[in-house]
């Protein structure tokens, strides 16, 4: 599959803002806060005809990166290892050390995609995902694979 990766614009806020809502909210919640993926920092991943394929989203603080949001909706394309890439290419310059995310215990897929990309597992926060519920009650109990989802599982990549 061919595709281009571009820096989100003003202009994409609504797409984004559609993406995140089919997940239960305007919101997703890590590590026990609030973060709205519509309005941080982005890169799409878009074919020829400029259909969206993929994007990513991240958040800037200190020398550190939170990836919030990853999704390549044409898996195995490269477009969420390209992803990653562009976000390396635009924070290395700026002094970040350290790129993290959260995975929750269910996503087996992103466990194994992000372990592949150089990252490692660095904490388990057990029962994180029940705190989170508090904030944003439309976390189901079960999630992927029928895996009770109750942990948020936190991987970085040393820059």
């Amino acid at each position: 599959m061919s595709f281009h990766i571009r820096k989100a614009n003003e202009t994409d806020k609504p797409t984004l803002l559609e993406i995140v809502r089919s997940w239960g909210a305007d919101f997703i919640v890590s590590r026990g806060r609030k973060v709205y993926p519509s309005e941080i920092d982005a890169f799409l991943a878009l074919t020829e005809s400029d259909k969206l394929v993929g994007l990513v989203t991240y958040e800037i603080t200190g020398d550190q990166c939170e990836i919030v949001t990853l999704d390549a909706f044409e898996k195995y394309s490269g477009i969420g290892t390209s992803l990653i890439d562009h976000v390396i290419e635009t924070i290395r310059p700026l002094g970040v050390q350290r790129l993290w995310l959260i995975a929750t215990n269910d996503n087996i897929d992103a466990i194994r995609f992000y372990q592949k990309r150089q990252f490692r597992l660095s904490k388990v926060h057990k029962d994180a995902v029940v705190e989170s519920r508090k904030i944003k009650p439309s976390i189901p109990e079960i999630g992927m694979y029928g895996i009770p989802l109750r942990d948020e599982i936190e991987f970085e990549r040393l820059l």
